[in-house]
């Protein structure tokens, strides 16, 4: 959600029990809007909180030229100062994998990974990571994993940069009740797949993000309500439990937001 209009967005999630004091909300939108200028971001996105034991986790993206990719990500404790989230390497993510169980609040602590024995000419540390870092691996899964926007919301120019639709009015009502009318925010994945390509109704300009009607399984990776008598669409992720997305049928209004222990539901095919 941006930052911009996080008191009218924080009030479509509020269903999902996303709630934050006047306090918070006031020091979000005052701290972020020094990071904008600082950093010299264009835009900057409120993501949500990863909830700890000790402390919260307040996560944010700053967006540069590109709205999709090189998105800077940052995170606070007390929605004041805010810390850059480097991007993790293939062993931290390894590392960060074995690891279960609830984040402690505190970006300094140690996990010792008991699974890996370390050898006699092991570096003592080599088994361990930081909570920070396991906070980008988890940040990063989430966001690749069910960051959503609606159809038509963003177009890829002919150089290839994305952007905001300037034209988007909004979905049908009818169109925001599909699943199909959904898609992934992130470098698109299934779209190599050739027999998507080719279809003929795909606008390269419109169409060049994955589909989430096809996320595995189908028809229970999300949950798809309305709420305010049809006014507002909410989708819900049933893989991480917490993620909102919303969108107002008709209108520009669209966003999404994370509010959980930033552990993935692995027993969904159990579930369903």
């Amino acid at each position: 959600m941006n930052i911009d209009s996080l008191q009218v967005a924080c009030d479509y999630v509020s269903s999902s029990g996303f709630i934050l004091s006047v306090e918070k909300k006031t020091a979000l939108q005052a701290s972020l809007t020094l990071v904008k200028d600082q950093q010299k971001f264009k835009k900057i996105y409120f993501l949500g909180k990863i909830i700890g034991l000790q402390n919260d986790y307040f996560i944010c993206q700053g967006i540069e030229n590109d709205e999709l990719v090189n998105r800077k990500t940052l995170y606070s404790v007390d929605c004041v100062k805010w810390g850059l989230i480097s991007n993790p390497n293939e062993e931290t993510r390894r590392k960060c994998s074995m690891i279960k169980g609830r984040f402690i609040g505190d970006p300094s602590y140690i996990y010792e990974n008991p699974s890996e024995k370390k050898s006699d000419d092991e570096h003592p540390n080599d088994t361990s990571i930081k909570e920070e870092d396991r906070l980008a691996v988890t940040v990063e899964n989430i966001y690749h994993d069910v960051s959503v926007v609606p159809r038509g919301a963003f177009i890829r120019t002919s150089l290839g940069q994305v952007h905001k639709n300037k034209l988007f009015s909004g979905l049908t009502q009818v169109e925001a009740m599909k699943l199909s009318s959904y898609f992934h925010f992130r470098n698109p994945v299934l779209l190599q797949n050739k027999s998507l390509m080719e279809k003929a109704d795909l606008d390269k300009a419109l169409d060049f993000l994955d589909p989430i009607d096809v996320d595995i399984p189908q028809c229970g990776s999300w949950s798809l309500q309305q709420e305010r008598g049809g006014a507002v669409i909410v989708l819900r992720s049933l893989h991480w439990l917490g993620f909102t997305a919303y969108h107002v049928p008709e209108t520009q209004i669209f966003g999404y937001c994370y509010c959980g222990y930033g552990e993935k539901n692995l027993d969904l095919p159990f579930m369903l």
